[in-house]
């Protein structure tokens, strides 16, 4: 085999992958990028496409989601893909969301706006107004196209810092501080494991001993919209509220989860929740569900993406919701935690986003490994 060197390796080309090879770069580092498929083909392209600091607002890890959020802003310009300042828009028709908005703004500190129904209409021509009591709105949150965007950052990673690419190189053996693929040896100074929810290749009994799980979800894209039509901010309402953690610390959180399980429970079975987001294409992207374990049926639920595209007619009304793709996705899930940093053994270090963040904190989780290692 021929011998190659690098200071930094980074196996998965995911956007955690991508992050670590960054910070690594940066950094003066002589860095190879393994990704086993021809292109990323994982959660990194299954997502809304969405840096969304909002979701981690009264948690320890805002600081971390708005770094990474500025990382975003810049790479775009630098390698050239969309990403709009678009923010959210949070809407409330029930008396307990509304209280949960309201409990949400006296606690937070950021650029947040409670709104009128007339307000909220005024951000966007989706909204329903019938019945509308209240929104939220925040100007932290970010829209990529993920299909873009991954693929155009190995690129300029390699034009601006020489990142060595490695597509279609599955790493065969792992004995540090060697590395094969099926036509290379590679000696490197530390390797960044960053598989994804595919756990079990490099370190299975590690991982295994962890407490990983799978989780599943199910999404949907609509054709381009007719005539410029644009959407502005992401919207979401009462199921996201009960889903996301900034408003775990909302006391009114709890009636309206007990609400939801009472008036939605295929809702509630699915761990749906609905946003509503657009790209630059014009694209609505729409989802998702929520299913833990470890195997799952390879058949998508029909039902479940109805379920989804009702509720959604609550709350946003759009030109065409035509869909042009469904697809499902896995994600890496540990309850309780936001990521899981192993070292199996001296010069590796394995990284997994365990919280469905990957987009919102990957730049600043991988800013954090790397400066640590480098001091």
């Amino acid at each position: 085999m021929k011998q190659h060197h690098a200071d930094v390796a980074v196996i998965g080309a995911g956007i955690l992958g991508l992050a670590h090879a960054y910070a690594a770069a940066r950094r003066g580092r002589r860095v190879v990028l393994f990704e086993r498929n021809q292109r990323a083909v994982g959660a990194s392209v299954r997502n809304f496409g969405l840096p969304w600091p909002v979701a981690l607002a009264l948690t320890p890890l805002y600081e971390r989601a708005l770094f990474s959020r500025q990382v975003w802003r810049e790479l775009a310009a630098r390698a050239g893909f969309a990403c709009a300042e678009n923010g959210a828009l949070f809407l409330a028709y029930h008396a307990d969301e509304e209280a949960v908005l309201q409990e949400f703004f006296a606690q937070a500190k950021g650029p947040y706006e409670l709104l009128t129904p007339d307000e909220c209409a005024a951000r966007s021509p989706a909204v329903v107004t019938e019945g509308l009591r209240a929104g939220l709105f925040s100007a932290t949150e970010l829209t990529v196209d993920p299909r873009e965007a991954i693929r155009k950052l190995p690129d300029w990673l390699a034009r601006e810092y020489g990142v060595i690419l490695r597509f279609g190189a599955p790493i065969n053996g792992l004995a540090f501080p060697h590395l094969e693929t099926p036509s290379e040896r590679w000696t490197v100074g530390h390797v960044f494991v960053c598989s994804g929810p595919d756990f079990e290749t490099l370190y299975p009994r590690v991982l295994a001993e962890s407490g990983l799980i799978r989780c599943k979800l199910q999404m949907m894209r609509t054709v381009p919209q007719p005539a410029g039509w644009r959407l502005g901010p992401t919207l979401a309402a009462g199921l996201t509220l009960a889903r996301y953690d900034n408003f775990a610390a909302c006391p009114s959180v709890t009636a309206l989860r007990e609400r939801l399980a009472r008036e939605l429970p295929e809702h509630t079975q699915w761990g749906i929740h609905v946003l509503l987001a657009q790209n630059a294409l014009g694209e609505l992207v729409i989802g998702d569900t929520h299913e833990y374990g470890l195997t799952f049926d390879p058949f998508d639920s029909e039902r479940a993406n109805q379920l989804i595209l009702n509720y959604l007619a609550t709350f946003a009304r759009v030109p065409d919701l035509t869909i042009a793709e469904r697809w499902h996705g896995f994600y890496a899930k540990l309850a309780g935690q936001s990521e899981l940093v192993i070292q199996p053994e001296p010069g590796i270090t394995l990284v997994q986003n365990t919280n469905g963040l990957g987009m919102t904190l990957a730049f600043g989780l991988a800013e954090e490994i790397v400066s640590q290692l480098s001091n």
